[in-house]
């Protein structure tokens, strides 16, 4: 059986700043390019709602799902198993917990396995989404990623 491949980048122009995600989804000779954009968001929220983004856009169940991503984060997160300790500690003390509240059910669904890549290293699908998530990042239309505003970026937080 063939896989779902598919690749994810995410970009922030300052950290925190304008920031884009996208993801190429692949299967057989079938292609599907997502990308998004927020107002003010960070560089690792980007990376991991790209997955989350591509994951929600897989419909067929039983199929193997590879994920490619430049994401050390979101790659570690899985690959070493930080995922599994956060869920257990109910989501304190991590960053974006939103984020990975909403990719857990959909890891749990899919299954997905994880594989890193080094950015800019000439991978086609991985340059592709760098383009298409900075391209984003500078033009939106943008969307507000709300939680992270009100729970990290508020006025009152920063002092």
């Amino acid at each position: 059986m063939l896989p779902i491949v598919v690749y994810t980048d995410g970009a922030a122009l300052g950290n925190p700043g304008p920031g884009g995600f996208a993801a190429v989804l692949m299967y057989g000779d079938k292609r599907k390019e997502i990308f998004g954009a927020y107002a003010l968001t960070t560089n690792n929220r980007m990376e991991l709602l790209a997955v989350i983004r591509a994951l929600d856009n897989i419909k067929s169940r039983g199929i193997p799902v590879h994920i490619y991503s430049d994401s050390q984060y979101v790659c570690n997160a899985i690959l070493k198993g930080w995922l599994f300790g956060w869920k257990k500690k109910g989501w304190t003390k991590v960053k974006n917990p939103d984020l990975w509240q909403r990719f857990y059910p959909l890891y749990e669904l899919l299954k997905p396995q994880f594989h890193w890549v080094k950015g800019h290293s000439g991978v086609p699908e991985n340059e592709r989404c760098d383009v298409l998530a900075t391209q984003a990042a500078a033009n939106g239309p943008f969307d507000k990623d709300v939680w992270y505003e009100t729970n990290v970026a508020a006025p009152d937080k920063l002092l």
